[in-house]
């Protein structure tokens, strides 16, 4: 199976439409046709169902769409990484970042690193963490910021200078928005928006045996999209200070939790993983400047 294979596969399922991909890729249809028809016999599956004017991915081709993503994303970064080896002002380094505060400290880093090298090229994928430590694992990335402890034996890791703090977002006329802290009696009844991850890992730790009281509505992946849905009275959102605005006009207000429940964020790599030459620079950087 050849990588060119997969971005004329890629190529089809993102169009639906032989006719279109095939003037995408620059090749004629039946080029394109008989490429995909060698594919299927290669893998001994169906990969689309082919209609009058439109093309659909079968369920197997849905799974390959997915691995022939990642496949093509690592070719695409090997490719690079020898294209820079010889450069000496800049390359590509590819981050996956979890939703935290502490990204300033991140950013911060990237913009004192781009003025010493400033071809420099920087690759930001979101997600929550286990989103983000999935690429990691399959090599999609240099780093990770992860919201959690990482597991030493898979990961090298350095803590952020600062940890985020948690509390609950809601709107600012409710009667729970004139208190200054929440305490967790505070939620019992409520309706509770909150990632899975953290409903299951840090909540608990600041609940503790009156977990069970508490009712997860609903659970969200992005802060922000839970927060539109509290701003709309329904429901009361666990997440870290300034993700969100509630600044004045808003129509949202943050309460800190009582007692206060913080978590650490970590730029994480994976052990004994090869840098490319811009990846080993930057990290030099960051450990120094972090263990200030």
């Amino acid at each position: 199976m050849e990588i060119r294979t997969l971005r004329y596969f890629l190529a089809v399922a993102r169009e639906e439409n032989m006719s279109r991909a095939a003037d995408l890729l620059h090749v004629t249809q039946p080029t394109l046709s008989k490429a995909m028809k060698s594919l299927e016999e290669e893998l001994g599956k169906k990969l689309f169902i082919r209609h009058s004017f439109s093309i659909q991915l079968t369920e197997e081709g849905i799974l390959l769409r997915t691995r022939a993503e990642d496949l093509v994303s690592m070719a695409d970064r090997i490719e690079q990484e020898f294209i820079s080896l010889d450069d000496i002002t800049g390359g590509d380094l590819y981050f996956g970042l979890a939703e935290s505060y502490q990204i300033r400290y991140l950013a911060r880093e990237i913009n004192t690193f781009k003025k010493a090298y400033p071809d420099l090229r920087y690759h930001i994928t979101s997600g929550d963490t286990e989103q983000v430590a999935e690429k990691l694992n399959k090599g999609l990335l240099d780093f990770a910021v992860l919201c959690e402890q990482p597991d030493p034996a898979i990961y090298t890791f350095l803590p952020f200078p600062e940890p985020d703090i948690w509390g609950v977002v809601m709107p600012e006329g409710v009667p729970l928005a004139k208190k200054k802290t929440v305490q967790v009696h505070d939620l019992f009844g409520l309706p509770l928006f909150c990632s899975e991850q953290s409903w299951e890992n840090d909540i608990p730790l600041w609940a503790n045996d009156a977990m069970d009281r508490l009712h997860l509505e609903g659970s969200f992946r992005l802060s922000y999209n839970a927060s539109i849905f509290a701003r709309e009275h329904l429901g009361y959102l666990l997440t870290f200070d300034h993700l969100i605005d509630t600044s004045a006009g808003s129509g949202l207000v943050f309460r800190p939790l009582r007692p206060k429940l913080e978590t650490t964020s970590y730029l994480v790599w994976k052990k004994y993983q090869t840098f490319s030459p811009i990846a080993e620079r930057f990290l030099t950087q960051i450990q120094t400047s972090f263990s200030r």
